[in-house]
């Protein structure tokens, strides 16, 4: 720890603010490494407490020069090895059929809107587990996050952009009904999802 520089040490505090706004409880190990010195900035371990003594899941890290340096352009990467028998042993009462259909894409544009994003879905989630919420990940602008959301198939969007942010709503956008947007609390969105009367 005692190594990294101004920017990776914001990364990383970045990184840690992001996973205690979702409830994710992790530890900082500073004596964790991978074996290959392509990784930077963070590397990881995803352990369960229902595995016994191979409780290690998932194991990864960020690379983001190593495209560069096989001869591409310069792109960003994070990847992991998972043990595909541990994953099995973890979600096997649990895998569907087939994929549940979407029910909201979550677009955040802007400073902060990223963490508070991921805290909205999390909760939503939670609350309501047949609601369906995909999160925008890789940033972009508002314009290609709605392209994105409508190729997701959602019913709608809920766009946390900075003026949400200020004044506590969200904006729900409708895909698939021709219905105007509407600007609702967190509190009030998430009773209406709950109540299901947001008509998704």
């Amino acid at each position: 720890m005692d190594y990294l520089d101004q920017e990776a040490l914001e990364h990383f505090e970045q990184l840690k603010t992001q996973l205690t706004a979702l409830s994710i409880p992790f530890h900082v190990n500073p004596t964790l490494v991978r074996g290959l010195d392509y990784y930077n900035r963070t590397v990881f371990e995803w352990v369960s407490n229902s595995l016994g003594a191979q409780g290690t899941v998932c194991a990864g890290g960020r690379y983001d020069g190593l495209v560069e340096q096989l001869g591409a352009r310069a792109t960003p990467a994070a990847g992991f090895a998972i043990g595909i028998e541990r994953l099995f042993s973890l979600v096997e009462d649990q895998m569907a059929d087939q994929a549940p259909k979407l029910s909201a894409y979550l677009v955040a544009v802007g400073e902060g809107s990223t963490a508070a994003a991921f805290a909205l879905a999390e909760r939503i989630r939670q609350q309501q587990p047949t609601f369906t919420v995909q999160m925008n990940c890789g940033g972009g602008s508002i314009k290609s996050q709605m392209k994105r959301a409508d190729r997701s198939g959602a019913q709608v969007a809920l766009i946390l952009g900075e003026s949400e942010l200020e004044s506590g709503l969200v904006t729900v956008k409708f895909l698939q009904q021709d219905q105007p947007q509407q600007q609702l609390s967190l509190d009030q969105l998430v009773m209406q999802i709950t109540e299901n009367s947001l008509g998704v």
